[in-house]
């Protein structure tokens, strides 16, 4: 099957909604509660779904049930907490700095689990993408500190659960339906993101003018990106995935500075130029090379 490079990087655009979305919320109310009524709007559209998404994962490999609740767990809910938690106890640029390191994590873990294999050429995009994500995170790039190194701690600590989820993401998906995923994703992460609550003692209940902004949240940056993220997952090696949702910064740059009222620097849309080239050059080399930046095992087709 060909590449989906593309793909991935269509639902990391969905994904820069989010802030958009989530803004007016996490004014309202605690990040917990907010990630708590993602996961159960999500799973109550997708109940349809849910017995055959059961039946699947019953029916699937130790290894795979492993990878789907590591997914559910801790790339869905643990993550987001420890990403909020960090910005709390240290300053806001840390979290910035230290999740981009996410790609060089999900390599590593891809190579040691998948068996995946990047040639020299992956460099020439993955080097000017990191770059521009800097970049473009930093109105002066040439200014940030690490501070309180328990923030830093669980800053890294979430970009190693973010990669290890494209990683185990990709895992599943080449044996799996992507709806099997996506549904499975939300389900196990629902009782987690409730532990979150509770051990965070946010509040369960919100009021009803939070209500459809909730379901948007859920939908477009929830289930909508992660049903085309999954399947682009089952043809896009997750060593090129990784780079591909660098697209959700860029996106997200652009959504502030159209709807938020933000502006960007000169270096921020060079950053942003940067990594959009990145990630379309590394999707077009793969299509068109015969010797692709990522080399991967042959795998049994997957189910669509």
């Amino acid at each position: 099957m060909r590449d989906r490079t593309w793909l991935v990087a269509c639902a990391a655009a969905l994904w820069g909604t989010d802030g958009l979305l989530r803004k007016p919320l996490a004014d309202a109310l605690p990040p917990a509660t907010v990630v708590f009524w993602e996961h159960l709007i999500v799973v109550l559209l997708l109940l349809p779904w849910l017995p055959a998404a059961l039946r699947a994962f019953a029916a699937s490999t130790a290894r795979q049930k492993a990878a789907l609740v590591a997914i559910g767990v801790g790339a869905s809910a643990v993550a987001t907490a420890m990403f909020t938690a960090a910005f709390k106890l240290g300053d806001p640029v840390t979290p910035l700095v230290l999740q981009k390191l996410q790609p060089v994590f999900a390599v590593l873990a891809a190579f040691f689990f998948l068996g995946e294999r990047v040639r020299w050429t992956y460099a020439a995009f993955a080097v000017p993408a990191l770059l521009g994500a800097w970049l473009l995170s930093f109105p002066d790039p040439a200014q940030f500190r690490v501070a309180a190194l328990s923030s830093a701690l669980l800053a890294l600590g979430a970009a190693a659960l973010w990669a290890g989820g494209t990683v185990l993401g990709r895992l599943v998906s080449t044996e799996m339906s992507p709806m099997h995923v996506t549904t499975l994703r939300f389900a196990i992460g629902l009782p987690a993101s409730a532990v979150v609550v509770g051990v965070q003692g946010a509040p369960v209940l919100v009021g009803a003018d939070n209500a459809l902004g909730l379901v948007l949240l859920a939908v477009i940056p929830g289930l909508l990106a992660l049903r085309l993220y999954y399947l682009g997952l089952q043809t896009t090696p997750a060593s090129r995935a990784t780079l591909a949702e660098l697209a959700f910064p860029a996106t997200a740059a652009l959504i502030g500075v159209g709807l938020l009222g933000t502006s960007l620097t000169v270096t921020q849309w060079i950053g942003f130029a940067v990594i959009v080239g990145a990630v379309t050059l590394l999707s077009w080399h793969e299509r068109v090379r015969k010797a692709p930046a990522v080399h991967t095992p042959t795998s049994r087709a997957s189910r669509s």
